[in-house]
């Protein structure tokens, strides 16, 4: 049972979020729609995931942006979604 349906989140973790975008876009981009010390400086998965889960305001604008990259028609399957 889903309970949240229209919530395209949902199921999604934040790493996942970070991944994905950092692949996408790669840090220098990424920090460029996203203006975080966290993406600029010595950027990490690790230390950006820290920040973002205490950081609401940020974690917004990264989830925002997830949602641009899942629209968008230019954006790369990730393996786990290609057929086998």
């Amino acid at each position: 049972m889903n309970t949240q349906p229209n919530n395209p989140l949902h199921g999604i973790t934040l790493e996942t979020m970070l991944s994905q975008l950092v692949a996408h876009y790669g840090w220098e981009d990424l920090g460029e729609k996203v203006a975080i010390n966290c993406f600029i400086n010595q950027p990490s998965i690790k230390s950006s995931l820290k920040f973002l889960r205490k950081t609401p305001w940020a974690r917004a604008e990264v989830e925002a942006l997830y949602l641009q990259y899942l629209q968008s028609p230019w954006r790369r399957k990730a393996k786990t979604e290609l057929p086998n």
